[in-house]
This record gives C-alpha cells, sequence and structure tokens, in this order.
C-alpha cells in the first residue's frame, strides 16, 4: 500500500478551463449556440503591444502650450461635392435604432456634434431624434435594407455601404423579437414582437463590378454630393480594401474582429476575423500600391478605447478611426451603479454582454420604455463629448511629444513593438532592434 506524502493540488486544463466546460454543459442541455453582443473577449495582439518613441536628442518634441497640433480630417475628397470636415479624426459607428434605445441614438447625435465630429446611423433607418442633434450624420446601407428609402439617402451627410463587419465578417445581423416594438418594426417593415435575421451579403450584387453599378446608382439619387463610404469587415484587408478602391469607394471603413456587435453567435465573436492590429498595414499597402493613400480615406475601428490607440492607428497609415463599444460605455453602458440588477440578471457591471434580450438596466440596449427613462439624451451626450475630448487631446499629446504638427503626421517609423506578433502584424521593428518579422534580418 502506497502513501502519498505530498499530496498536490489539482490541476484544470488549459484547454478545457471553466468557460469551456460551462459552455459545453449549456450546449447539452439547450441544444442551442450561444448569441450574446459585444466584441471578442479572447486576448489578441492589439495596440497595448506597440510603443511611441518620444523625441529625445535625435527628435524636436512640440510645446503644448505654444505650439499647435491640428486634428482636424476631411473624408470623401475623391469623387464627392461635398467632403465632410470633422474636428477630431474620431468618429462614432454604426449601431442601429432596435439595437440601441431612442434615447441613446439622440445621446450619439448629440455628443458627436459636441464634439465637432460624426455619427452613423446604423441599420434599422434613421431616426429624427439622431438626425435632429447630429450636425454630420454617416447613413448605413447594409444588405437588409431596413428604412432604406431616397429621402434619407438624401438628408445623409455621407452614405456607408456596408459589406462586413469585424465581430461577424461573412455573418448577417440578428435583432431578437423581444426588441421589436411598434417603432422598430414601422420603420423596418416587420411584425412586431417577430425575431429578425438580416442577410450577410446584398441582395442586388455579387462582386465589386455590381458595387460599382450600385455606388453610381447612390450618387445619381445623392447629386453626387455625398462621400460614399465602403466598410469592410477585418479578413483579407489588403485585397478587400483594392475592391473597395475600384469599386468607386471614397472612404474605406476597416473593422477588426475586436469589434462590437448588438447579437451574434459567440463562435462567430471569437473565430472569425482577424485582429485589428494585423488589418491596418495590408489595407494601408493596399492603398499605397493604388497611389490612392490619403486620396481614399481609411478609417479603422475595433476595440479603440483611448487616445494612444487613436495615435497609434494614425501612426500605421489610418486617417481617423471609430468607436461603437466605448461611446457606449461612456453614455452609461455597464455602469457600476447598476450593479444589483446586473446581478440579478446573472452578470456584473463590466461583463454584461446579453444585449440582445432587450433587458439592459442602463437603458442603453433595450427597447423597454420603462429602462429607456434612465438615459437622459442631454447628460449622456455631454459625457460622450467628454470622452471625445480626452481621446483627442491625449492622442495630440502623443503627437506633440514625436514633434509632429498635425496628428497625421505620425508614422509607422514613430513605433516600436513589444512583441513579435505585434511587430510582424504591424510592420515596425521589435523595440531594441531593427528586425521586423518577415522583412529585415537580424
Amino acid at each position: 500500500m502506497s502513501q502519498n506524502n505530498h499530496p498536490t493540488t489539482p490541476r484544470k486544463s488549459s484547454t478545457f478551463d471553466d468557460y469551456t466546460l460551462s459552455e459545453i454543459r449549456r450546449a447539452a442541455a439547450t441544444g442551442i449556440y450561444d448569441i450574446r453582443g459585444g466584441g471578442t473577449k479572447r486576448k489578441v495582439p492589439h495596440f497595448d503591444d506597440l510603443l511611441f518613441l518620444g523625441a529625445s536628442m535625435s527628435r524636436y518634441p512640440l510645446e503644448g502650450y505654444r505650439e499647435k497640433c491640428s486634428t482636424e480630417v476631411v473624408l470623401g475628397t475623391r469623387f464627392a461635392k461635398k467632403p465632410i470636415t470633422l474636428k477630431i479624426p474620431i468618429t462614432i459607428a454604426g449601431m442601429s435604432f432596435g439595437s440601441l434605445s431612442g434615447p441613446a441614438k439622440e445621446a450619439l447625435g448629440r455628443g458627436a456634434t459636441l464634439a465637432g465630429t460624426s455619427t452613423t446611423t446604423g441599420d434599422g433607418g434613421m431616426t429624427e431624434e439622431e438626425r435632429g442633434h447630429s450636425e454630420t450624420l454617416v447613413y448605413q446601407y447594409l444588405p437588409s435594407r431596413y428604412g432604406m428609402n431616397p429621402r434619407d439617402l438624401r438628408r445623409a451627410d455621407a452614405i456607408e455601404i456596408v459589406i462586413g463587419q469585424g465581430a461577424k465578417p461573412g455573418g448577417g445581423g440578428m435583432l431578437l423579437g423581444q426588441k421589436i416594438s411598434d417603432r422598430v418594426a414601422e420603420m423596418r417593415t416587420l411584425p412586431k414582437g417577430i425575431d429578425q435575421r438580416s442577410a450577410c451579403r446584398h441582395p442586388d450584387w455579387t462582386g465589386p463590378d455590381d458595387l460599382e453599378i450600385k455606388i453610381l446608382e447612390l450618387r445619381e439619387i445623392t447629386g453626387w454630393e455625398k462621400p460614399i463610404y465602403i466598410k469592410i469587415g477585418g479578413a483579407r484587408p489588403y485585397y478587400d480594401t483594392a475592391l473597395a478602391v475600384k469599386a468607386g469607394a471614397d472612404v474605406v471603413v476597416l473593422d477588426g474582429m475586436q469589434g462590437g456587435t448588438a447579437a451574434t453567435q459567440e463562435v462567430f465573436i471569437e473565430h472569425v476575423g482577424m485582429p485589428t492590429l494585423a488589418c491596418i498595414r495590408p489595407a494601408v499597402q493596399a492603398l499605397q500600391d493604388l497611389g490612392m493613400h490619403r486620396k481614399v480615406q481609411l478609417i479603422v475601428s475595433g476595440g479603440i478605447r483611448n487616445g494612444a490607440d487613436v495615435a497609434k492607428a494614425l501612426a500605421l497609415g489610418a486617417d481617423a478611426v471609430s468607436i461603437g463599444t466605448a461611446a457606449l460605455v461612456a453614455l452609461g453602458d455597464n455602469d457600476p451603479k447598476w450593479e444589483a440588477e446586473y446581478q440579478a440578471l446573472g452578470t456584473t457591471a463590466g461583463s454584461y454582454d446579453d444585449w440582445h434580450e432587450g433587458r439592459d438596466p442602463a437603458g442603453i440596449t433595450t427597447q423597454d420604455p420603462e429602462l429607456m427613462k434612465r438615459v437622459d439624451p442631454a447628460l449622456a451626450g455631454r459625457r460622450l463629448a467628454n470622452y471625445l475630448k480626452v481621446m483627442t487631446l491625449e492622442a495630440q499629446t502623443i503627437a506633440r511629444a514625436c514633434g509632429k504638427s498635425h496628428v497625421h503626421n505620425l508614422e509607422p517609423e514613430d513605433l516600436v513593438a513589444l512583441t513579435i506578433e505585434a511587430s510582424a502584424m504591424a510592420g515596425v521593428p521589435l523595440a531594441g532592434t531593427s528586425w521586423i518579422p518577415g522583412k529585415t534580418g537580424f
């Protein structure tokens, strides 16, 4: 009889961790896949893996209190008669009325206008609250065509044709019946209370040649005034960007896998697409190879959180960035003051992602009339404007430290990477070396 005098601590599997085990049990019990909102929760190489090389002896910094660092950006200069000028290079991404409440959409418009930037309709059409409070409003044109009409196309300041989304490239949208209220049903021409699942591709064209014709139709409808954006999910950014340019885009919007969504399969969110950091340089390379960099503007989205992220995206070649999840947090999403109610839903503030259920205690991702009352659009709009101001100031601070008089003057030469993966993805040297994996020798 053997005796274990040195008992070991039970060891859990890194492959079958607690979350994986709980998902197997949930799937076995229900027979359905998990649907949730938000973006990927797995850790992937991101902007935190890059650092700026501030000025020292070999570079001359700018004095923040005396020397200007500009932040404005002009979008749609290729073909549009009326390009849009923004005070800051940070825009608000498309989030639909339906997935978000009316007060939340109004707050996004108010905040963007106070900050001097644009907001975007998302799927489901244009609400009067958002149009009325958005100085610059981009109208999303999606496969569903929900709420689409020529009048609203003309009322918009730009049109964004959505080909793909970072959280689900190749997949369509979902809006469950509990969020399809009378108003949402009317705007989308849907039956009230019935689950909706929109198409993953546009019904009237099958490729870039057809898309070129569609873009020309939209330009004719709007008198060639509006910039036409094409939004692509981060999957094959070099070729997708090149084809978007070929089809006639004024602006390319590139959404990495950290981009959020209101509702889709978790397996999609976590296992389809590429990290935002891996998408930027191939897209910029495509624009450079076509001689269109800065002529066709590039907006990057997916996991942008602060001014450092903004500055890094611009340094890698983007003209602007777009935020979605961060904007909702600024409005009050996942606020700890609703912790008791989050716990009653089986989650906690900071982790709540069941946006499709329409029970959001913060009143942002819901159509419940009582919950919506918790959002004060004016106050939430000011919070968003404050957040955008801080992000812009942070990006300016970094640009000045690198000796730049405009945030667009930031460049890859200003960056180094902390990991081999980030170095290879961003195309900048590993810190302390001149080595870029796959490009240069040691």
